[in-house]
C-alpha cells in the first residue's frame, strides 16, 4: 500500500487543515489483494467437502459439547458444516449475492444449538475454528501455488476475521433469542403443569412427566400452602413476601389473590392417630380418666410424623403483619396435590381476617363451618340469637367470656385470670349464657354446637 508522505514545511507551519471525509476506495494493491483471496476461496469451494472432513474432525477432537451431537447425528453435523462453508466462503468472492444467505445459515445454527443445550461459547469456539481453518487454508494455498502474493493476503486479513466477528455476533444473538424463547416456553410450560396439578386437572399419563419437569417424585407426600393478603414487593416477581425455614423447597403459583405453594414432605407415610378428645367439665377441666390418653385438639393426629412436619413448617414460616396463611393436611402423590390445595383454601378462609396461621388438621371444626357458611351462619343464629336481644355491651361480654372459657379449654380458672376477673365471676357470667341460649354447657352436643357457632359468629363476620 503506497505511503502518505506529509510535506516538512507544511508541519513547521503548523497543523494541517482538517480534511474532508475520504470516500471508501481500495489502493492498487488492495484491488491485487482481493484478486488473491478470491482465486484461493475458489480453490476452497472446489475443495469442500475435504475441507469439511478436516474441520468436522478438529470439532470432534477439540469441542466435546459436538461431540455427543457427532455421535448421535454425524451425518447431519457434516451436513450442516458444509453448509456453513459453502455460504461464507462464498460471501468472501460474491458478499452481495451469499451475505443473507450465509447470515441465514448463522442464525439457524445458533438456534438449533440453542435448543440443542451446547454451551454458547463451544458454539462460538467452533466458529472461531473455522475461520482458521479457511484463513490458513488461504494463505497455505497462495504460498503453494503463487509465493510471491502470499504477502498481499495481509491487506485482506482484517476483512476476513471481520467477516468472522460478525458472523459470530449473528450466531451469538440467535443463540440468546432462542435461549430466551426456549426459557419462557419451559417456565410457561411448568406454570400451566403446576396449575393443573393444583387444579385437579392432570392427566395420570402425564404425571411422570410433570414430576421429572417440576423434580417432584410421583409418589412422594405433599401439603400445600395458601397466602393472602400479602403485599408484594416490586422485586417479588409472584412470590409473596413470606420466608419458609432455611431448607424446606418450595414451588410457587399464583390463583388470583391468592399464592400458592406445594410442600414436597418427603416418601415417609405418616403415623396413625392416636388420643381420644376429652370434653368440659363446666368449671375447671378434670382429669382424664384412667387407661385414656390426653386430649388432643380436635382433627390431630397427635405424635404423628405429618403433625410434627407440618407444626415445624407453620413454626419456621415468617410473614407480615396481617398475612392469612392456610397449610393443608398431608396427601399422598403427586396426583392428590389438587385435594391438598382445596384443603388449604378451606384452612385459609379459616385463618381470622387480622391474620395468622391455620394448621387444617388443628381446625377442622372450624373448617367444617367455613366449608358451608350458609349452615354457620344458621347455627350462629341459632345459638346467638336469643342474646342479640341484650345491650350491645352485655352481649360482648358473655360472648368473650364464653370464649375465652373455651380457649381455656374450660378452666374458669384459666378464663378468670385472662379476664382480669375471679372464677366465679366467670361461672356466673357461663350459667347466664346458658340460660338466655337454653345450652347446657356441660352437655357435649351442646358444648360441640356451641363451639362451632361461635367459630361461625367470628369467622363469617369477618
Amino acid at each position: 500500500m503506497p505511503q502518505v508522505v506529509r510535506s516538512r514545511i507544511r508541519a513547521l507551519h503548523g497543523p494541517p487543515p482538517v480534511p474532508p471525509v475520504p470516500h471508501r476506495f481500495r489502493s492498487l494493491a488492495d484491488r491485487e489483494a482481493v484478486a488473491v483471496l478470491h482465486r484461493a476461496a475458489r480453490v476452497l469451494l472446489d475443495a469442500l467437502p475435504e475441507l469439511t472432513d478436516r474441520l468436522v474432525e478438529a470439532l470432534r477432537e477439540q469441542v466435546p459439547a459436538y461431540r455427543v451431537a457427532m455421535e448421535t447425528e454425524p451425518a447431519e453435523i457434516w451436513q450442516e458444516v458444509h453448509h456453513s462453508l459453502r455460504h461464507n466462503i462464498a460471501s468472501l468472492i460474491q458478499p452481495r449475492e451469499f451475505r443473507e444467505a450465509a447470515h441465514r445459515t448463522s442464525r439457524w445454527i445458533g438456534e438449533t444449538r440453542a435448543e440443542q443445550g451446547v454451551p454458547l461459547d463451544a458454539v462460538m469456539h467452533a466458529f472461531r475454528m473455522g475461520g482458521a481453518m479457511v484463513w490458513q487454508d488461504l494463505v497455505d494455498h497462495t504460498a503453494r501455488r503463487h509465493p510471491e502474493d502470499t504477502r498481499l493476503l495481509v491487506h485482506v486479513a482484517a476483512d476476513v476475521w471481520n467477516f468472522v466477528d460478525e458472523h459470530c455476533a449473528v450466531v451469538a444473538e440467535a443463540y440468546r433469542q432462542a435461549e430466551r424463547r426456549l426459557s419462557w416456553r419451559r417456565e410457561n410450560r411448568q406454570r400451566l403443569m403446576t396449575a393443573a396439578l393444583l387444579d385437579g386437572t392432570a392427566r395420570i399419563a402425564d404425571l411422570p412427566d410433570a414430576a421429572a419437569m417440576l423434580g417432584l417424585p410421583v409418589q412422594g407426600r405433599y401439603a400445600v400452602l395458601a397466602v393472602a393478603g400479602a403485599r408484594r414487593t416490586p422485586h417479588g416477581a409472584g412470590r409473596p413476601p413470606l420466608t419458609l425455614a432455611e431448607g424446606v423447597p418450595a414451588l410457587w403459583h399464583t390463583a388470583g389473590d391468592v399464592e400458592l405453594a406445594v410442600l414436597p414432605l418427603g416418601t415417609g407415610a405418616p403415623a396413625g392417630d392416636a388420643g381420644t378428645p376429652g370434653g368440659p367439665d363446666g368449671a375447671d377441666r378434670a382429669a382424664p380418666a384412667a387407661g385414656c390418653a390426653p386430649a388432643a385438639a380436635p382433627g390431630a393426629r397427635a405424635g404423628s410424623d405429618a403433625d410434627e412436619e407440618l407444626a415445624s413448617l407453620a413454626a419456621g414460616l415468617t410473614a407480615p403483619a396481617g398475612t392469612r396463611v392456610g397449610i393443608s393436611s398431608v396427601v399422598d402423590g403427586l396426583a392428590s396435590v389438587g385435594d391438598a390445595r382445596a384443603l388449604a383454601e378451606t384452612a385459609l378462609r379459616a385463618c381470622p381476617a387480622s391474620g395468622g396461621t391455620v394448621l387444617l388438621d388443628e381446625h377442622l371444626p372450624t373448617a367444617l363451618v367455613v366449608s358451608s357458611p350458609g349452615l354457620g351462619a344458621a347455627l350462629a343464629d341459632r345459638v346467638f340469637g336469643q342474646l342479640d336481644a341484650l345491650d350491645p355491651a352485655d352481649r360482648d361480654v358473655l360472648v368473650e367470656t364464653l370464649t375465652a372459657w373455651l380457649d381455656a379449654d374450660g378452666s374458669a380458672q384459666r378464663a378468670g385470670a385472662r379476664l382480669y376477673c375471679h372464677r366465679n365471676t366467670v361461672l356466673n357470667r357461663l350459667r347466664r349464657f346458658e340460660q338466655l341460649t337454653g345450652r347446657c354447657l356441660t352437655r357435649p352436643t351442646d358444648a360441640v354446637e356451641v363451639s362451632l357457632a361461635l367459630a361461625a359468629r367470628r369467622l363469617l363476620a369477618d
